[in-house]
């Protein structure tokens, strides 16, 4: 057998994720939680980006937990597979035709053929190209992905080829910063709602920034604490004389800082008008013990936010600026309501989020597609 033929049976099965970018957008923290917390005495894990970003460094010394994963950074995909050899190629990507992109993994996998390419495929999108044939599991962070996938292309989302695997979350974490307790959940002192996005006009809707004078004239000592401000918000706030109450804050980049702001907060208000293929942001919130309120997306947009937020239940689903200030509205004045809700949501992300048993499940799809790859090959 030459070096490069992939064997699951000799040593640990090597497994390369492969990145645009390491920023600290959604894509990427969900790559580096999976780096993380895949099984270590199973598996050994590596990053390739062509560019540089905060989450190399802590990939590499393993921040999340012990044992970091090599990275291969500023390089050729094509090195990095040669330097590296996977058994193992699990791309992050949105899930469209990018042939250039597939290219090095084409002709890895023409050489090795029992290598396996798995994809999250981020925006639940079809890729017919034959540079797309390369992939042999299609993995949707949604049920909602999966669901407008089959709709759009008449391809039922079965396993082996398709399957659906939620994001992970550091739920064991988010617990033990955030602990239940008689007050049971995070320490907001008054009324405070907060947002995360980036500093994306993308990552906004109009609904963010309508409930606010609304709020304002029920509730004036309300505050508002912002992670991704833009200009147009910054501009908003300024001209209805609402600075006193709106607080923008600098991005986070550790789940340590996020559990900091989260823990000031009453409540999580979600609001995008593209909607949310997963909804991280919403997840980690979750996870922190915060009822989350959010809105519908129309059309075929993403929705997955409907997903994760139960109406009801862990949190509110609104329509409307007017309803989405009531919503919030009562969530500040129903710390009760607003303790249970954020009681189910953090059950709810423990039950389905949990990063080291998503992470578990991912190494079983591994193990089991590269028995069937290497049965064919």
């Amino acid at each position: 057998m030459s070096p490069e033929e992939p064997s699951a049976g000799k040593g640990r099965v090597r497994v390369l994720h492969v990145l645009k970018s390491l920023g600290l957008g959604g894509t990427e923290k969900v790559a580096q939680l999976f780096l993380a917390h895949l099984d270590q005495a199973r598996f050994e894990t590596a990053v390739h980006s062509p560019e540089d970003g905060p989450r190399a460094g802590q990939i590499r010394a393993g921040q999340i937990v012990g044992g970091g994963s090599a990275t291969f950074v500023g390089m050729g995909l094509a090195k990095a597979l040669a330097a590296f050899r996977p058994q193992i190629i699990h791309l992050h990507r949105a899930g469209w035709p990018e042939p250039d992109f597939l290219r090095p993994v084409r002709d890895y996998v023409a050489r090795n053929p029992a290598t396996v390419v798995v994809e999250t495929n981020v925006f639940g999108r079809h890729d017919p190209s034959p540079s797309g044939a390369v992939i042999d599991a299609h993995l949707f962070v949604s049920h909602f992905c999966a669901g407008r996938f089959a709709r759009h292309t008449g391809i039922a989302p079965d396993w082996p080829r398709y399957g659906v695997l939620y994001n992970p979350v550091d739920t064991d974490f988010f617990a033990a910063a955030l602990p239940e307790g008689p007050a049971a959940g995070p320490r907001a002192q008054g009324p405070v709602l907060g947002r995360v996005s980036r500093a994306d006009p993308g990552k906004w809707s109009r609904l963010a920034l309508d409930i606010l004078p609304r709020i304002a004239r029920e509730l004036p000592d309300f505050r508002y604490r912002v992670i991704g401000g833009i200009p147009e918000a910054e501009a908003f706030v300024r001209e209805r004389g609402l600075s006193a109450n709106v607080e923008f804050l600098p991005p986070v980049s550790t789940d340590a800082e996020l559990a900091a702001f989260y823990g000031g907060l009453a409540v999580l208000a979600h609001a995008n008008d593209t909607g949310e293929s997963f909804g991280l942001v919403i997840a980690e919130a979750m996870a922190c013990g915060l009822p989350v309120v959010t809105h519908p997306c129309p059309d075929e947009r993403d929705n997955a936010q409907l997903e994760l937020v139960e109406h009801g239940v862990t949190g509110f689903v609104a329509a409307h600026a007017e309803e989405y200030a009531a919503a919030v509205l009562r969530l500040l004045r129903e710390p009760e309501l607003a303790r249970a809700m954020g009681r189910a949501g953090r059950a709810k992300a423990a039950r389905l989020f949990r990063a080291q048993d998503v992470a578990a499940r991912l190494g079983d799809m591994y193990l089991e597609l590269l028995a069937r790859k290497g049965r064919e090959a």
